[in-house]
């Protein structure tokens, strides 16, 4: 039965959608369709696929109590660096140049991750200086060139980076790509199953469940966005090669997460890392491996990254541990650490990814859309703080 209270609960809880289809309905109204256009949801997915790899790292570094890792573009643009001069400078194979890229952004991470883990030297600050070391060692590696990769067009294609990288259809589509379409309508099936396995578990097991009409009202809106969205790609090229990393990021990482017993000890450190430790739980080992994740995926970013601009420069990854950062706010992450879900931070990079497109098409100004970016980012803090307070917003000495 519906009542005001289980409406207020639902629009909570759900938040960060209501959010996203507001902005995206908007900027169709601003931009006269143009942000709905197939090529522009194609694009918005390759432009952002290092914000969704890298906030997924993020989120790790901000369970363990609202740490974050400032160092993230650096590493991004010093692999990226090191990678392309190894490639084309020394003539090393493609594999093996990815392998070697993958270990330094996990020794980084690793590096890193020991001085904040067991020496317990503030995040901010071994991230800060890691920012300054690997932005100035990617000059020094380049000399301050760029490096072109174009003629390496296995990484390139492998990374999503050519104008020919989406997945083949193999249904010999002509004007519609069908593997795109059956992709969408296997992905909305799997999901759904996946609910109602998960709404029947719960009820076994006696947790108080959403209303039925709430449950329906999210399925029925989460099967519409992901038909709609492989609609959208399919009257375009199909389905970009960079999605599917995108997609097993999310995937491998929203399971581990919500599913596993390390997962939960992300949770636990940033709830209360003292009761944590008094229950017999490494923390250290907890924040070592956040930070060495994060600097795989970093590697992974930055192989992403130098493939789609299918170069490397010293100033690649200016600003995207800001990206990174905000989205997994925006998505629902807690300043404070403990909360936050891979989903989420998925869903608050697409927001962040469509306010910049939107942006783009309405020809406002890069300065301005710095300011826009800001804004955001500061409310959807203030509102986790406040609401955490129980909706007190000045407190009292």
């Amino acid at each position: 039965m519906m009542n005001k209270n289980s409406v207020l609960g639902f629009l909570k809880k759900n938040t960060m959608i209501i959010e996203l289809i507001i902005v995206v309905a908007f900027f169709s109204w601003r931009t006269g369709g143009a942000i709905l256009l197939p090529m522009n949801v194609s694009n918005l997915i390759s432009q952002n696929a290092y914000v969704f790899v890298l906030a997924t790292g993020m989120l790790l570094c901000i369970l363990t109590g609202g740490n974050i890792d400032l160092s993230v573009g650096s590493v991004v643009c010093f692999v990226g660096a090191v990678g392309a001069l190894l490639m084309v400078n020394y003539g090393v194979p493609v594999w093996v140049a990815i392998i070697i890229m993958i270990c330094i952004g996990t020794l980084i991470g690793a590096f890193q991750g020991f001085w904040i883990a067991f020496v317990r030297i503030p995040p901010f600050i071994v991230t800060l200086a890691g920012m300054l070391a690997f932005r100035g060692l990617s000059n020094v590696a380049l000399n301050g060139l760029t490096v072109s990769i174009k003629d390496k067009t296995t990484f390139v294609n492998l990374f999503g980076g050519g104008a020919d990288c989406y997945v083949r259809d193999i249904f010999g589509g002509t004007n519609l790509n069908l593997t795109c379409l059956f992709g969408g309508i296997l992905a909305a099936s799997v999901l759904v199953l996946l609910q109602i396995l998960s709404r029947s578990k719960k009820r076994a097991s006696g947790y108080d469940l959403e209303p039925i009409w709430a449950f329906g009202a999210k399925l029925v809106a989460l099967v519409a966005i992901i038909l709609a969205f492989a609609y959208k790609l399919a009257q375009h090229k199909g389905i970009p090669t960079v999605f599917i990393w995108v997609l097993v990021v999310v995937i491998i990482y929203g399971y581990i997460t919500s599913n596993t017993t390390v997962g939960r000890y992300f949770y636990a450190v940033g709830g209360n890392e003292k009761a944590t430790k008094l229950s017999g739980i490494d923390t250290n080992k907890v924040y070592f491996l956040a930070y060495t994740n994060m600097g795989f995926l970093a590697a992974l970013a930055g192989m992403i990254t130098i493939a789609r601009l299918t170069s490397a420069q010293p100033t690649y990854g200016q600003n995207y541990e800001m990206d990174a950062i905000g989205s997994c706010f925006i998505g629902g992450a807690s300043a404070y650490g403990g909360i936050g879900t891979v989903p989420g931070v998925i869903v608050g990079a697409v927001l962040m990814g469509v306010i910049n497109l939107g942006m783009s098409l309405m020809g406002v100004d890069a300065n301005m859309q710095k300011v826009v970016k800001g804004a955001v980012l500061l409310a959807a803090v203030i509102f986790d703080v406040v609401s955490k307070r129980g909706g007190k917003f000045v407190v009292k000495n």
